[in-house]
């Protein structure tokens, strides 16, 4: 009885393991994406700031807007892909739907924000979309896989 304990609990601990690695990688490349984007958005909102004499506070909380709208996708897409990953080895099919749910949260999401920065907010919509677009970009930018890129970090 202690033997088959004994065999159980590393098998356990063995299963375990590689996904705490694979967790922890994801967090650290999640914390990476995360600080871009928010230097991303800090950069542009100060561009707009100082490049508009005319309603240049404004237009930089509208690219601040536009930018921070895309780092509330990029958290939800975060959650959804630890969620999907803590799933993934018990239950693949669950895994793929968290996937594909996570990707229909985000389009609604994307549609929400937006219309809530433009519409209700009445936020200055060239600023909006250049902040929320170089944000995007620079969230593609942070996922990409550095070693495949043949980048040395």
């Amino acid at each position: 009885m202690t033997q088959k304990c004994s065999d159980i609990s590393t098998a356990n601990s063995v299963a375990k393991s590689p996904m705490n690695s694979i967790d922890k990688g994801l967090a650290g490349k999640a914390r990476r994406v995360v600080v871009v984007q928010l230097s991303m958005t800090l950069l542009i909102a100060v561009v707009f700031f100082g490049a508009s004499a005319e309603e240049s506070l404004w237009k930089a909380l509208s690219a601040g807007y536009g930018g921070l709208s895309s780092v509330v996708l990029a958290l939800i897409s975060i959650g959804g892909f630890k969620r999907a990953n803590a799933i993934a080895l018990s239950d693949p099919k669950q895994s793929m739907m968290i996937l594909y749910i996570g990707a229909v949260v985000r389009f609604a999401a994307v549609i929400v924000l937006l219309g809530i920065g433009l519409g209700l907010l009445k936020l200055d919509a060239m600023a909006v979309f250049t902040g929320f677009a170089l944000a995007q970009a620079s969230y593609l930018m942070g996922v990409r896989d550095r070693k495949a890129a043949g980048s040395p970090d």
